[in-house]
């Protein structure tokens, strides 16, 4: 942008100059009085007039493109400076665009490595949880075993018992209505004899 306004301003000067070199005989012989005039003094009078057309151009030009290139440098900076702030702007977002891509994708990978640690651990207490079940199914069942056996021997036991009871009291039923007094005292006879024979 400042080259193209350094290139600008010289440019314009000569073109002014060659404006000022074309159209500063046409005005001189236009302003002339119809050439009766001597030529000695229509040459003095045409260089004069040359002289207060270029001086008038050249302070025109002078003073005038003075402010234009203050203009155009104080434009020029302000543009420059507008595109250096865009540029670090872009740049700025560009980083930022980065760092949140970043920060994106750690985050994902942090997600899916959560989600396959909570995975395994559900597993992991899934397999605990039955095998605490399967010992304590094999516990219950012992138990419930040990417990059962320990109620059948007893229960035998009981019946045993009763059992024998039954059987004692069935057989002094027994005796008492089979045997008579008399077949008592001939079996208290017959045992005495047969312990008198032993002795």
């Amino acid at each position: 942008m400042r080259n193209s306004n350094a290139k600008f301003i010289p440019t314009l000067v000569k073109l002014t100059a060659i404006t000022g070199l074309v159209f500063l005989p046409v005005v001189a012989l236009a302003s002339g009085g119809g050439g009766h005039a001597d030529s000695g003094v229509l040459i003095k009078d045409f260089a004069y007039r040359c002289f207060n057309f270029a001086l008038m151009v050249g302070l025109l030009v002078y003073f005038v493109t003075k402010p234009i290139r203050k203009g155009l440098k104080g434009r020029t900076a302000e543009i420059e400076k507008t595109l250096a702030d865009a540029q670090a702007a872009k740049e700025a977002a560009e980083a930022k665009h980065l760092e949140y891509s970043e920060k994106l994708a750690k985050a994902t990978e942090e997600i899916a490595d959560i989600k396959e640690a909570i995975r395994r651990e559900g597993e992991l207490e899934r397999d605990k949880i039955i095998a605490s079940a399967k010992e304590l199914a094999i516990k219950i069942e012992q138990e419930a075993d040990n417990k059962a056996s320990g109620v059948v021997v007893k229960a035998r036991a009981e019946l045993r018992k009763e059992a024998a009871s039954l059987a004692v009291e069935l057989a002094e039923d027994m005796l008492k209505k089979q045997v008579s007094a008399d077949d008592q005292k001939r079996l208290v006879d017959e045992y005495m004899q047969k312990v008198g024979e032993l002795h």
